[in-house]
């Protein structure tokens, strides 16, 4: 149980892929992602949607990527989601449900989750763009073309 404790924290060292093919020096790592994506959920989960639940998708989400890589649209993925359900039961087989509500995207807290990912992102973007001085245009452009909630889309400037 330790050993895969300290692998599945080592979350906090895999950085994020993109924000490396764009240039940005020390980018966040896919840990930092899920906290801001945990941290959007605190403050913008409606009501009416399972809050625990929320938070539980948006820490597991990302988990089998510290065996997998944080693979962009611009990687091989043809073999992702195989790779990832066979990370995920290997590292903790008591979130494969959770796993693969997100993935699925059937349930609203998972829709929801999976806008909070692209809101991030896209927030993630404009903070890097602000301090870097570079055009991240393609991930708000991306981050818009997926969020459906009013509320969530209107955060993205």
């Amino acid at each position: 149980m330790r050993d895969v404790l300290k692998e599945i924290l080592g979350l906090k060292e895999v950085t994020r892929a993109g924000w490396v093919r764009s240039g940005i020096d020390a980018p966040e790592s896919v840990a930092a992602h899920s906290w801001g994506m945990s941290l959007l959920a605190l403050k913008l989960t409606p009501p009416h949607l399972d809050l625990s639940r929320v938070l539980s998708l948006c820490i597991v989400h990302d988990v089998p990527e510290v065996r997998v890589g944080d693979l962009t649209p611009h990687d091989d993925t043809s073999t992702k989601a195989e790779d990832e359900l066979n990370a995920m039961r290997s590292l903790a087989p008591e979130w494969v449900g959770l796993f693969e509500e997100y993935e699925r995207g059937d349930t609203p807290e998972s829709r929801f989750v999976k806008q909070l990912d692209k809101l991030d992102m896209a927030l993630q973007a404009e903070i890097y763009q602000e301090a870097y001085h570079l055009s991240l245009t393609e991930f708000i452009e991306s981050a818009r073309k997926r969020i459906t909630d009013p509320a969530l889309l209107s955060l993205i400037s």
